[in-house]
């Protein structure tokens, strides 16, 4: 068995995805349509052309210009559910959804309206596919904390549909320790915690986001082998990585996917997953993520496992939920092993 079957066979959970940059141009440019706006691009080619960016605050700024387009709660659920579509053609069964509100609050979009639309293709994903979802607020760090603090405050009363916080957008010169009272109130509130840190910022905000954010997960983290304290820190503590290789090529934080250092994180006993951060800008659903870094990076069968495993393992669902998929996920292999045993005799 080849570790492209592997990888497209046993089941698996994305946990940094920005359903904004699932935004596919097609799409684009027919909500624009719809919503009787100026396409953002000519055309889906040209869209594609512009995807031609040489860092995360020029990739933003296309970011933010596209998701204009998302008006009325009925965007949202299209958005989502053709994200979650193909997910559950990648074998995903859990997905752990980033969702900006700030970047459309201020565009006078009403937050129910996108989050009924966004909730919406969950229930409805869960009831087609079988997969289980759920929503992670990010907020916005070249904002200030105060506008954090309003967005947290406008999200509460929805409380049982938002899973986590979290802390995204442009990372150099915004570091976590500027959102602490932000994720104190979450955290005293029941949230899930996570932040973007250590892909074009020091490991130092890998610090910060663990020490003073205190949080769950680290969103990329692939600096934080600068640090061999943090390395050693980030193993002993078992704090899961989200990496995003094809994210992390196209931003320029690393090189090539041949140098990629989610195989020495793994060396490392580090707990890294494979995510798709913003596909449609990247080139690339979970699958492709895991497919292309095994390749470019020679992982062996027993790495890409471990690496799919993770994902289940350091999902944010209930013990029973991640109990059964560790026990679903053990017993697929498995039964791929006997089958490739038995072909081979």
């Amino acid at each position: 068995m080849t570790t492209q079957s592997l990888i497209e066979t046993l089941p698996k959970a994305e946990l940094h995805i920005h359903i904004e940059g699932s935004l596919e141009p097609e799409m684009m440019l027919a909500l624009a349509e719809r919503n009787g706006l100026e396409a953002p691009y000519a055309s889906v080619e040209a869209a594609r052309t512009a995807y031609a960016f040489g860092s995360l605050q020029d990739f933003l700024d296309l970011y933010y210009r596209g998701m204009a387009v998302l008006q009325s709660e009925e965007d949202f659920f299209d958005l989502a559910s053709a994200y979650l579509e193909r997910a559950a053609a990648d074998g995903v069964t859990r997905a752990e959804i980033f969702f900006d509100p700030q970047a459309h609050t201020e565009r006078g979009i009403a937050f129910e309206t996108l989050l009924d639309g966004l909730t919406r293709a969950l229930a409805a994903a869960e009831k087609q596919h079988g997969l289980s979802g759920a929503l992670i607020l990010c907020f916005l760090r070249h904002l200030d904390e105060a506008d954090a603090l309003k967005t947290f405050e406008a999200a509460l009363p929805h409380r049982d549909r938002i899973l986590g916080v979290g802390l995204d957008s442009s990372e150099v010169g915004y570091p976590p320790e500027r959102f602490k009272r932000v994720f104190r109130w979450a955290a005293d509130e029941g949230f899930r915690l996570v932040a973007h840190a250590g892909e074009e910022g020091p490991p130092d905000y890998v610090w910060q986001a663990i020490d003073l954010l205190g949080v769950e997960r680290i969103d990329h983290g692939i600096r934080a082998l600068e640090d061999p304290a943090l390395v050693k820190r980030l193993a002993e503590d078992e704090i899961p990585l989200t990496v995003c290789p094809l994210s992390n090529v196209r931003l320029c934080a690393v090189e090539s996917l041949a140098v990629h250092p989610l195989k020495r994180m793994l060396d490392a006993g580090l707990v890294a997953t494979v995510n798709s951060d913003d596909p449609a800008y990247f080139g690339g659903y979970l699958n492709d993520n895991a497919i292309q870094s095994a390749d470019a990076l020679g992982l062996s069968e027993e790495q890409v496992a471990t690496l799919l495993r993770n994902s289940l393992d350091a999902s944010f669902a209930d013990e029973a939920w991640r109990t059964k998929a560790l026990a679903d996920f053990d017993k697929k292999r498995a039964e791929l092993d006997k089958k490739r045993a038995a072909s081979a005799d």
